[in-house]
């Protein structure tokens, strides 16, 4: 049923650029419409000159707010413009529809819960479950519990239990307890016996192509009836049940329906079915059951015997809320509210567990982690921080509206956030030598750098300066140009943190490739101020500058809707998704960047120390933010790009 529901979300196509003219229009960034240029253009004029007129009246402001002595001398400093920092991380709870619903049933002591079922990995969507249905007992200073729903044994493996908790854990939650829906497998079976007993569910031995007919035929045209098995006798039906649990029934030639009401006009109230036969060894009963409960008749009940006071759950479940309510007050007296939020999907991926297990089994990615994939194992190993997407969630909001968001959108988020909580460091992804050949009094003297320009609480480290220094490939060329403000012959350009710029003087080539492979220059110690500063990573063994492979990971697909794309999203794939750069070289204050992980300290990497490989985070100077993979070994450093930098497309 997951899997039908993400392929519907990936059909609505919300934010998409429409076919035909997709080529004429381009995406207003900031409110995710695709608009013609014209209009684009008009907007921006529009919003730049607000922000004209709203940096004048802050210089206005600000003018007024320096008062003056009687001797003529201000008496205090005008206060200076502080960064925009994040939202309230608690507004989603503060206002809207979180808000209205604890409003309509505020209760002193709050129960909620999260119910994956353990059939595969969480994806970004579940994310936002999480947060909502955590922070929403949290906020209110009451409890959630993790109810794993393990009510079907066949799609149910360990991997999957193991990963969920851990996914919860990451975003920064503590369950109250850890349960599971076969907890309750004799209280539910109890209960199943005492619906029987009130002549409100029947064993029906019914086709599927029977009960299609019973519900109104293919297009649901024709009248709906009620199973002539209903009319069996409680007594005869409770026998068959029991004939279900004692294994005298193969799967599907019986199974227990609820009877609820034929003719009311919502298909969950259309007997649904209560217990299925299924042989098949359960991970925590073992082989006592040979008929296990479905997901209607459970789930709601688990609610009730965890006295969970607001069943928060995504708007697809929304007509299922008439049938929790009919087996709850049938059956149980606690009765919880169950209220529907819209789901979260990500536009140009795939969250369907059949379309990512086809990836994975195909080799177009590495893995289920393979951190182009949205599945949160794959996000977090892609270097996301946790509290980057409990920030996106809150910035969302909840509505009961289903979200498809735009990647750049989600991305804008982690890179904000990125900006204001990691290091920065000196990375080099293509390395050409650079020989300085006025820097001998320079050679191995230490340079002292910032962390951070912006937070000084980052501390600094040493770097040294070398006689030869790696500048990237592409901030070089062999032919100068007026629109040009990189290094080229005859041309000055500034070194971050070093002594003087430097211009090129020479350089030599492989005669086989082409390529370039050094690069003479010396000092230019008449530019004061040179128009462009480039990044540089130290050469030689003393450096402490050490050599990594960088992986650039862009979308994994080429459209904004890959299940839409002729011949089928694997069509779609896009063949630049990962870019390998096996000899980038990054500077020494990696080590100490390494050593004082998580970066930051935030949701679950709230420590020292707290955090896989992921955790170590930093922005690479003018290229990119990255985080170290898991496949990095003491010998080897591997790189992930998290996202790219704002400035990438104004990259002279």
């Amino acid at each position: 049923m997951a899997d039908a529901v993400a392929d519907a979300a990936a059909k609505l196509q919300l934010g998409d650029a429409p076919a035909d003219n997709g080529a004429k229009l381009q995406l207003d960034e900031e409110t995710g419409e695709w608009v013609s240029k014209g209009e684009l253009k008009k907007r921006l004029a529009k919003r730049a000159k607000k922000a004209l007129k709203d940096k004048n009246k802050d210089v206005k402001h600000t003018t007024a707010a320096v008062k003056v002595s009687q001797d003529g001398t201000p008496s205090k400093k005008p206060k200076e413009k502080t960064e925009e920092g994040p939202i309230d991380p608690d507004a989603m709870f503060k206002q809207g529809f979180l808000n209205d619903v604890y409003n309509e049933r505020p209760e002193k002591a709050v129960f909620t819960r999260f119910p994956p079922e353990p059939n595969g990995f969480l994806h970004i969507g579940h994310a936002k479950a999480i947060a909502v249905n955590f922070g929403f007992a949290r906020y209110h200073g009451g409890k959630c519990y993790l109810r794993y729903d393990d009510t079907n044994p066949e799609a149910e493996e360990e991997i999957y239990f193991t990963a969920i908790e851990e996914a919860v854990r990451w975003l920064g939650f503590e369950p109250y307890k850890i349960t599971h829906s076969s907890d309750n497998f004799d209280k539910l079976y109890e209960l199943a016996e005492k619906l029987i007993t009130l002549d409100k569910a029947y064993v029906c031995h019914c086709g599927d192509e029977e009960i299609k007919l019973q519900r109104g035929g293919e297009k649901g045209t024709s009248p709906r009836f009620r199973c002539k098995h209903a009319e069996q006798s409680a007594e005869e039906n409770l026998q068959k049940f029991r004939d279900m649990r004692d294994g005298k029934y193969k799967p599907r030639e019986a199974f227990l329906r609820m009877k609820q009401d034929i003719t009311d006009g919502n298909p969950q109230m259309w007997d649904l079915a209560a217990y299925r036969v299924l042989d098949k060894p359960h991970h925590r009963t073992g082989s006592k059951w040979k008929i296990y409960p479905a997901y209607d008749f459970t789930h709601c009940l688990c609610d009730s015997f965890e006295g969970i006071t607001h069943s928060l759950c995504t708007t697809e479940f929304f007509l299922s809320r008439t049938s929790y309510e009919w087996l709850n007050k049938q059956l149980v007296e606690f009765q919880p509210m169950q209220r529907e939020y819209g789901r979260l999907s990500i536009s140009g991926s795939v969250l369907s567990k059949r379309k990512l297990k086809e990836l994975v089994d195909k080799k177009f990615v590495r893995g289920w982690d393979d951190p182009r994939l949205y599945t949160l194992i794959a996000v977090r190993r892609r270097g996301v921080p946790p509290g980057a997407i409990l920030e996106f969630v809150n910035e969302l909001g909840v509505t009961t509206t289903n979200s498809i968001i735009q990647i750049s959108r989600f991305e804008q988020t982690i890179r904000r956030y990125l900006e204001r909580t990691v290091p920065r460091l000196m990375l080099v992804l293509d390395p050409i030598p650079v020989v300085i050949e006025d820097a001998d009094e320079f050679d191995g003297t230490e340079i002292t750098a910032p962390f951070s320009p912006k937070n000084t609480a980052m501390g600094d480290h040493k770097i040294k300066f070398t006689k030869t220094v790696y500048i990237d490939r592409s901030d070089f060329r062999e032919v100068d140009s007026k629109d040009y403000f990189r290094l080229a012959p005859g041309k000055t350009v500034g070194l971050l943190q070093a002594p003087f710029p430097i211009k090129a003087t020479s350089f030599t080539k492989d005669e086989a490739t082409g390529n370039v492979t050094e690069i003479r220059a010396v000092f230019d110690r008449e530019t004061k101020k040179p128009k462009t500063f480039i990044q540089w990573v130290a050469a030689g063994e003393g450096s402490g500058s050490r050599k990594c492979e960088v992986r650039i990971h862009n979308a994994l697909f080429k459209s904004d809707n890959p299940a839409a794309a002729e011949g089928g999203y694997l069509n779609d794939i896009n063949p630049e998704s990962e870019v390998v750069y096996p000899n980038a070289v990054i500077e020494s204050g990696f080590d100490e960047v390494r050593a004082r992980a998580p970066w930051p300290e935030a949701a679950g990497e709230d420590k020292l120390g707290k955090g896989g490989p992921e955790s170590v985070r930093f922005q690479g100077m003018r290229v990119a933010y990255f985080c170290v993979d898991s496949d990095s070994t003491e010998d080897k450093i591997v790189l992930n790009r998290i996202v790219s930098l704002k400035e990438d497309r104004e990259k002279s």
